[in-house]
């Protein structure tokens, strides 16, 4: 199938990336391909119809079933599912397919997502090279959340490594299933990247209360494994069969001190990194991901990029928010241009990030309450900012927020979190705030 398309034809969209970011942009599509302006094709390497990836933990821990996180199938879009892409040819204007199919395109969406960072430990990778021992898994994926629930019993030993936002959600998850659980994080305090010290305390506190052993200022140095039971010639019972031979299994989890911790599962949850070899190989400007400008597009005008793999004036944001975000102005953008050529239409000036998470038992140890977490916009306080700070560790409960002039620009929000919806919206939406006093930010009916 060539690229030669007849004078009358629709503008044929091509999105490389089944996730939520491919599937978000072509429900948003979808009212233009129904009125005949746009053909929309989503190549997925996943064989799953789309999920919502924010859930996966929810499904490690039994809580909903893989259906409940299914997305809506785009109306009016064609799914190739189980289909890799492996090059792009951008002149003629082609996306070449691992299974030989050629599919051509007037405007192509990278949503490639990211894969897993697998960190240099010693013993992740077997003397054939690529396959992980048995028992580590990654978590990122369905498949691989499929395969931490096939695995996990109650009493079982699972270590997580990595303390940020999956991982507490993965080590969360799998207490909950019944496993022994330890959390294993370099960093000094768990989600960094989100809390400061004294909301992480908080977290760390709950977390442990749900029955995981925490470790932070922990460094992995590798793992130790064993044959697979059968003498190593087969896969039965012990490991994983790669070329006709059985891949280790994993015993324990070696620290940079000495100390092994003893494991069944390991998970690797140690961040993740934009995929782009796609758009490397095709010549596409690559920095640490796709760069695109604020109509989204790469160097090549041709071709856009959104969600993980895509970043744009210096920002690679990681979170399914700014993904949506991004969806929903390339689908303005592409339909902006379906009706009126290249002239001039609408722009992507960034997204404002809020991570939100539940930490909740299965049966609630001595009445626990769930345990809300909301962490949003600039959380450190710069020279001159106003810091309005609540902490009650017999309610388990956790609030700052910094103030800059009469704008709310970040917060950190753990415990009952009545207050996070007023909070979020007048940051979202830059908005003066109320002349109350600074202190009724943090009231439960969030100043409103």
């Amino acid at each position: 199938m060539r690229a030669n398309r007849e004078p009358d034809s629709r503008h044929r969209v091509v999105v490389v990336g089944g996730g939520m970011a491919g599937t978000r942009l072509a429900q948003q599509l979808a009212a233009t391909a129904a009125e005949g302006g746009v053909e929309v094709t989503v190549i997925g390497e996943e064989p799953h119809p789309a999920y919502n990836r924010v859930l996966l933990a929810e499904v490690l821990a039994g809580r909903y079933a893989p259906d409940v996180i299914a997305l809506p199938a785009p109306a009016a879009a064609r799914r190739l599912g189980g289909v890799r892409a492996v090059r792009i040819d951008r002149d003629p204007g082609e996306v070449v397919c691992d299974d030989g199919r050629r599919v051509p395109y007037d405007s192509l969406v990278l949503a490639t997502g990211s894969n897993p960072v697998l960190p240099p430990l010693r013993g992740l990778f077997g003397p054939h090279g690529h396959e992980l021992p048995d028992g580590v898994h990654a978590f990122r994926t369905m498949d691989d959340c499929l395969a931490l629930a096939a695995a996990v019993r109650p009493g079982v030993r699972a270590v997580v490594i990595g303390g940020g936002l999956l991982g507490v959600s993965a080590a969360r998850a799998l207490a909950q299933r019944g496993a022994q659980v330890v959390l294993a994080h370099q960093g000094e305090h768990l989600m960094e990247r989100q809390l400061d010290a004294g909301a992480s305390e908080v977290l760390r506190r709950h977390v442990e209360t749900l029955g995981v052993e925490v470790h932070t200022e922990c460094r992995v140095r590798g793992l130790r494994t064993r044959p697979p039971e059968g003498g190593g010639s087969t896969a039965d019972g012990g490991g994983k069969a790669v070329g006709g031979s059985a891949v280790s299994a994993v015993s324990a989890v070696e620290l940079a001190d000495g100390y092994a911790l003893e494991a069944d599962l390991v998970v690797l949850a140690c961040g993740v990194r934009p995929r782009v070899g796609l758009a490397r190989a095709a010549g596409l400007e690559v920095a640490r991901g796709v760069v695109v400008d604020d109509e989204l597009r790469t160097s090549d005008p041709r071709v856009f990029a959104i969600g993980d793999c895509a970043e744009h004036d210096g920002v690679l944001y990681g979170l399914a928010g700014p993904a949506q975000d991004q969806a929903d102005m390339l689908a303005r953008v592409l339909g902006h241009r379906a009706a009126h050529g290249h002239e001039t239409g609408p722009r992507y000036k960034g997204s404002r990030t809020l991570t939100r998470l539940t930490l909740a038992a299965a049966h609630r140890p001595l009445g626990l309450a769930p345990l809300d977490l909301a962490a949003f916009g600039e959380t450190t306080p710069a020279p001159g900012d106003d810091v309005v700070h609540l902490a009650d560790a017999t309610r388990n409960a956790y609030r700052k927020v910094v103030v800059r002039g009469d704008r709310l620009v970040g917060g950190i929000l753990l415990g009952d979190l009545g207050s996070v919806g007023a909070l979020a919206r007048t940051w979202e939406g830059d908005e003066p705030l109320p002349s109350a006093p600074l202190l009724h930010l943090l009231t439960n009916d969030g100043g409103s």
